[in-house]
C-alpha cells in the first residue's frame, strides 16, 4: 500500500467529521449524503487529495464507512479479500471470503454492510461472511447458492447485504427459494419466500414501510418484486423484461410509489403500491423509455430523478425526469462516457463520474445539466471507473481498481 509521509501528514492536518455511511448507498440506502458545508466549485485540477491507498484488490466495490473504520472488498489473487482501512488510508486487517470473482468483468462487486458492530458481505459466487467489524474474526459464513439451491448469473452476484433489525436478507434466486433472511448473529435461516422463477438480479435491495406494511424490494433477472419483511410472503410482482437479465439498479421509493430502471431501452417505471392490510398490489403509472439506467444509480431529489442513461446501448447520456409524470427534463452527453456513468448526491450538489475516470461537479437543477468543475483520476489505465461514488465527514472517496482515493471536499 502506497501511503507518502507527504499525504500523511496532510490529511492529519485536517479534522475528520464524525460521519458514518455504513452500507451502500448510505444510512438510508437513497444515495444522498446529509453533509453540508461543502465546496460548491472545486481548484483547478480538483479538490485536495487527501490520500491514495492500494492493496485493496481489484473491483467495483465502493465504501462502507462506520466507527471511524473504512471498508471494502477486492480480488487479490485467487480470493476475495475484505480490507479495513483507518481514516488516513492505513491498512487494519483484510480477511478471505471464498475465492475471487474472475470471469465476465473480474472483481468483487458487493460493498461490505456494517451493522451494530458486525460486518457483513456477499462475494460473486454466493459465499456470505459475518465478521467482527473491529477485528475482522470471522463469526459464521455460509454459501447462500447451495443452502437455498440458487442460481448464479452471467456477470456474478452483485447485491450489498442488507440487514433488517435481527435478520440479512439475501436474495439466492433459487426455483424453491427467491429470497431468504437469515440470523445475523449465526447465519441460521428465519424465513424464505418462494421461487418467482427468476434468477437473482444484481441490484441491492431496499426496505419500505408502506402503511404499516414492511417489505423488501429488489429486482429479479426479469421482474420488480416486494416480500414482506416479517414473514417473507411475496406481496407483489412487476415484469420487467430484461434483454441478458440484466437488471442491476437499485429502486427508488418515496411515500407509497416504487421508481424501477432497466438497461437496453427498458426505460424507468413508476409504480404505486396498494396496501390493504398484509397484502400489496403493484400498479404500473408511467413509464418511459428515459433513463434506462445500467448499473450507476439514480437519486431522487425535491421531486426529480438523476442519473445515467444508457440510451439503448446506443446513446449514453445523463438525464434528469419528473418523478410524478416521468417527462424527460433535459439530457446531456457531457461527461457520459462509452457505457456508464455512477453518481451520488451531497449538499445541492451531483457528484457525477463516468467510467473514464472524469468526475464532475454539477449543481442540482432540473432545468439544466451544468458542470461547474471536473478533473480526472490520476490513473485511468485500470478498465472502466464502475465504483460509485461516496461524499462522507467532508471527503470525497472514490474506489478505482485496487486503488481508493480520498479527496477534501469541505469549505
Amino acid at each position: 500500500m502506497k501511503i507518502t509521509l507527504i499525504s500523511l501528514l496532510v490529511s492529519a492536518a485536517i479534522p475528520v467529521m464524525a460521519a458514518d455511511w455504513p452500507q451502500f448507498h448510505g444510512p438510508r440506502r437513497d444515495n444522498i449524503s446529509t453533509e453540508t458545508n461543502l465546496l460548491k466549485k472545486w481548484p483547478e485540477g480538483g479538490p485536495k487529495l487527501l490520500w491514495q491507498a492500494d492493496g485493496i484488490g481489484g473491483g467495483y466495490a465502493t465504501v462502507a464507512i462506520s466507527g471511524g473504520m473504512i471498508y471494502t472488498a477486492g480480488n487479490i489473487g485467487s480470493n476475495t479479500v475484505i480490507t479495513a482501512l483507518d481514516m488516513n488510508g492505513r491498512k487494519l486487517w483484510q480477511v478471505n471470503n471464498g475465492k475471487a470473482y474472475n470471469r465476465a468483468s473480474p472483481g468483487a462487486r458487493a460493498t461490505p454492510t456494517i451493522d451494530r458492530g458486525k460486518l457483513y458481505h456477499l462475494n460473486g459466487d454466493g459465499d456470505v461472511i459475518c465478521l467482527d467489524a473491529g477485528t475482522g474474526k470471522i463469526i459464521w459464513t455460509l454459501n447462500m447458492l447451495t443452502e437455498f439451491q440458487g442460481r448464479n448469473i452471467t456477470w456474478g452476484l452483485s447485491e450489498s447485504i442488507m440487514v433488517d433489525g435481527n435478520n440479512v436478507i439475501c436474495c439466492p434466486g433459487g426455483s424453491n427459494v427467491m429470497m431468504a433472511a437469515l440470523n445475523r448473529n449465526t447465519g441460521k435461516t428465519v424465513w424464505t419466500s418462494a421461487g418467482t422463477g427468476d434468477k437473482p438480479g444484481y441490484a441491492t435491495p431496499i426496505i419500505v414501510d408502506v402503511k404499516g406494511l414492511r417489505q423488501v424490494i429488489t429486482m429479479t433477472s426479469g421482474s420488480a418484486i416486494g416480500v414482506a419483511a416479517e414473514t417473507g410472503k411475496m406481496l407483489w410482482r412487476y415484469d420487467q423484461p430484461a434483454r441478458y437479465e440484466v437488471i442491476a439498479t437499485q429502486p427508488v421509493y418515496y411515500a407509497g410509489r416504487v421508481a424501477v430502471f432497466g438497461t437496453w431501452g427498458r426505460g424507468s417505471t413508476l409504480l404505486k403500491l396498494n396496501v390493504n392490510g398484509d397484502k400489496c398490489t403493484a400498479e404500473e403509472i408511467w413509464r418511459t423509455t428515459e433513463l434506462d439506467n445500467e448499473h450507476g444509480g439514480v437519486v431522487l431529489l425535491d421531486g426529480y430523478l438523476y442519473g445515467h442513461a444508457d440510451g439503448n446501448h446506443q446513446k449514453r447520456h445523463w438525464a434528469c425526469i419528473e418523478w410524478k409524470t416521468g417527462k424527460t427534463m433535459w439530457t446531456s452527453n457531457e461527461l457520459q462516457g462509452p457505457r456508464s456513468g455512477c453518481l451520488t448526491t451531497a449538499d445541492g450538489m451531483l457528484y457525477v463520474m463516468s467510467e473514464k475516470c472524469e468526475v464532475g461537479l454539477v449543481p442540482v437543477n432540473p432545468e439544466k445539466f451544468e458542470i461547474v468543475s471536473q478533473f480526472r483520476l490520476p490513473k485511468q489505465e485500470l478498465g472502466p471507473s464502475w465504483a460509485h461514488p461516496v461524499v462522507c465527514g467532508g471527503r470525497l472517496y472514490i474506489r478505482y481498481s485496487q486503488y481508493l482515493f480520498a479527496y477534501n471536499v469541505a469549505k
